[in-house]
């Protein structure tokens, strides 16, 4: 359910006005005008709320869900089907699910501004805040005391900055909730939209990204860092970590507390940190990685989709235990090394 400090929702929608917009036929027995406001996703959805399930990691939550309303495959394979929940098949799941939310939120994809003046009226601006030139402000922000912000810094509609920040020059912060202390370094983008599209034979279609970022208090941010919100729940950076520049962190990531992300890192989708990890230079996380608390990664080294890892050192591609990846090391090198049959030089 998207946060209403920056989306508006232009629901509520009856059900078989709905899928007549996102071109999908009204399940037998449905009742047509029972109403639906909002989307969600299925760990989150409620009574009044339409979410979908497409398969793959999602059976537990779809089990568990207390969404009303589902969109489903046409032939819906599960463990267990969810009670109460009127289920909507359709052929293309995620297409489907993507013109109800345009329908929902159809300017969710705008970017800040324009807005009409550099600091809007109804910003709430705190004690020894400073603004340095080109700051712009959108409605209902809100700044709090003695933070700093550098120049050409854009704080979009709805967000919140705790106290005693250090938002450095040509940042742009959306959607994004920043707790006390934070440093942000110069050119962070933070609560950009995430990367996802739902690709079919006519190409690519952007999935709206109604999520939010939040960071939690001293985390550090460096220069030119992305951060992008969720897709429908939030991007999460826990407290005390510090990201290094360079860093691309996507949609639903969760960081845990006092992590070290170090520079080049990309952290994709819905993948999670447990706390204290360190992710050297240049590591490659895949979506729905699983690194568990303590976890240390060399750098270089790369997890593939779904990996977990509790905690301990690791290395190589696909991450292992680093002391296995030394072992492979010298075993391939000699390999190399070991001569031909024959004597041979060539």
């Amino acid at each position: 359910m998207a946060d209403p400090r920056f989306y508006d929702n232009r629901g509520p929608f009856p059900l078989g006005e709905l899928c007549g917009k996102i071109g999908v036929a009204l399940p037998d027995g449905a009742d047509g005008s029972a109403l639906v406001h909002d989307v969600a996703s299925l760990a989150g959805a409620v009574a009044e709320h339409l979410s979908f399930f497409a398969g793959d990691r999602a059976e537990t939550d779809f089990a568990q869900t207390a969404a009303g309303f589902c969109l489903v495959p046409a032939k819906v394979k599960a463990v267990k089907l969810p009670a109460r929940t009127v289920l909507i098949p359709c052929a293309a799941v995620q297409h489907a699910f993507v013109a109800a939310e345009e329908l929902f939120y159809p300017d969710s994809s705008r970017m800040a501004g324009p807005y009409e003046k550099a600091i809007d009226a109804s910003a709430r601006i705190g004690e020894g805040v400073k603004l340095a030139p080109g700051v712009v402000i959108g409605p209902g922000a809100e700044i709090g005391d003695g933070t700093h912000l550098g120049p050409n810094t854009v704080v979009a509609r709805g967000v919140a900055i705790g106290r005693d920040c250090e938002i450095a020059g040509n940042t742009t912060i959306m959607c994004s909730y920043i707790g006390d202390r934070v440093l942000i370094l110069p050119g962070a983008q933070i609560g950009q939209p995430g990367y996802a599209f739902a690709s079919g034979a006519q190409g690519h279609t952007k999935v709206p990204q109604l999520g939010r970022v939040i960071v939690q208090d001293k985390v550090e941010v460096g220069a030119c860092v992305t951060i992008d919100r969720g897709a429908l729940g939030d991007t999460v950076i826990g407290e005390g970590t510090k990201i290094d520049n360079l860093v691309q962190i996507g949609h639903n990531v969760h960081v845990g507390r006092h992590c070290i992300i170090v520079s080049q890192v990309g952290i994709s989708g819905s993948s999670t940190l447990g706390d204290f990890v360190v992710l050297g230079g240049q590591v490659g996380i895949a979506d729905h990685a699983k690194i568990g608390s303590g976890v240390r990664l060399g750098a270089r080294s790369a997890m593939t989709p779904g990996q977990e890892l509790e905690r301990g050192d690791y290395a190589g591609v696909p991450a292992k235990p680093v002391r296995e990846w030394i072992r492979e090391l010298y075993a391939v090198n000699a390999l190399v090394k070991k001569p031909k049959k024959g004597g041979g030089n060539d």
